[in-house]
């Protein structure tokens, strides 16, 4: 009874991502002639975009999720709670992501992430995340420039296993952001502090002569200080992200293996509160400043849920929608594909994913490539490359040959 409660609310996931992926579609139709579309856009705003950016070829495989897939090396940004699961006792990866291809050809995004397994039941993890703008040039006056803004943050993860299929993680991290766009004495780049918080619960159930898995998993990431630059009296918001999802594992055999996944993520960020007709730009500022930027990173977060100028209606709009699936065979290679989906009010990123990961017993392969679905997406054509060792693997290699 229990086995078909877990794969009836897997069903009741999946329907509502799609049932909520025809309804954003038809309003968006049907409301495009009542209303202007420029005031209906209204996405949320926030500091340290490339937080927000997956940074692994297989997640990005699978439509931009992975908070309940399988652990893996790049867990540590989706959830360092899966840790403790993970069968290596450690492993580290390397990812690289040409950013925005279709606009610019220096744009990028470099992650590398690992994670060591303490017994049984614990694990620490660590990330370091290095997001290049290329080289940008001014010219202003008599001071023309050169400048190579970037963003970096440094994060590190406990997790531990509380039962047989359950455990939490926590992590800290540290983020610098240095977009300045000139290098006067008010000028500086930003800091902050954030934290996460992540759970993951994976166990096992019989479906007639198969034994399946069904995991979910839930994280609270950028938890922080809001973040504020040289020159400028406003901070911004982080984006504070919630993310919930499920994963369900079917074993075919013993070689071949299908797992399909959905995640429904939503910023915690208050939306900026749009100027009103007849409002001047003096009083407008004024406003602005005293119900956004005097909210403390707390407040934010509560006020998120329910400050949407639309209501309800739009609060939905704000959650983003992912559906992946991968086949895996033998634990030697996998198939992925994979479908993201936000609201054209909130950003209109809409893409079809599709990838490949290649694994041997030291180290793995994976190639992720997205194919938008909406017009005018620069998101298009972009690639994604991770290659993930096993220390584990590397260790055995290098103690055979040396008994050898």
């Amino acid at each position: 009874m229990k086995d078909t409660k877990r794969i009836f609310l897997f069903l009741i996931l999946l329907i509502g991502v799609a049932q909520c992926s025809i309804f954003n579609f038809q309003f968006s139709i049907g409301t495009a002639h009542a209303q202007d579309k420029q005031n209906m856009f209204n996405p949320v705003n926030y500091s340290v975009t490339s937080l927000a950016i997956a940074p692994d070829a297989r997640s990005g495989a699978m439509g931009d999720l992975g908070v309940a897939t399988e652990a893996d090396a790049n867990s540590q940004y989706w959830n360092p709670a899966k840790y403790p699961f993970n069968i290596a006792r450690a492993g580290i990866s390397a990812s690289y992501t040409p950013w925005l291809r279709k606009l610019v050809n220096d744009i990028n995004l470099a992650n590398l992430a690992g994670f060591y397994r303490i017994g049984d039941y614990n694990a620490l993890s660590a990330s370091l995340r290095f997001f290049s703008l290329g080289e940008v040039y001014l010219d202003e006056s008599d001071d023309a420039m050169t400048i190579k803004p970037y963003e970096l943050s440094v994060d590190v993860a406990y997790s531990r296993m509380l039962s047989e299929c359950f455990s939490m993680g926590v992590g800290m991290r540290f983020i610098y952001s240095d977009i300045t766009y000139d290098y006067t004495a008010e000028s500086k780049a930003g800091k902050a502090f954030a934290a996460d918080i992540a759970m993951y619960r994976n166990g096992y159930f019989m479906m007639g002569n198969r034994e399946c898995s069904f995991a979910w998993g839930l994280n609270i990431n950028n938890i922080g200080s809001k973040i504020s630059y040289g020159g400028d009296d406003n901070s911004e918001f982080l984006p504070t992200n919630l993310r919930l999802g499920a994963n369900f594992t079917i074993p075919f055999n013993q070689y071949n293996k299908l797992s399909i996944a959905a995640d429904a993520n939503k910023l915690l960020v208050p939306t900026y509160p749009k100027q009103e007709d007849g409002e001047a730009d003096e009083e407008y500022t004024d406003r602005v400043q005293r119900e956004y930027y005097d909210l403390s990173p707390i407040s934010g977060i509560f006020k998120s849920f329910h400050d949407a100028p639309n209501g309800f209606k739009e609060e939905m709009q704000e959650i983003q929608w992912s559906l992946g699936m991968e086949y895996n065979y033998n634990d030697r290679f996998m198939i992925r594909a994979g479908y993201h989906h936000e609201h054209a009010n909130k950003g209109n990123r809409k893409y079809v994913t599709a990838g490949a990961g290649f694994k041997m017993s030291v180290f793995a392969i994976d190639a992720a490539y997205v194919f938008s679905t909406s017009q005018s997406n620069p998101l298009d054509q972009t690639m994604r490359f991770t290659v993930s060792f096993d220390l584990d693997g590397i260790k055995d290699l290098f103690g055979k040959r040396k008994r050898r």
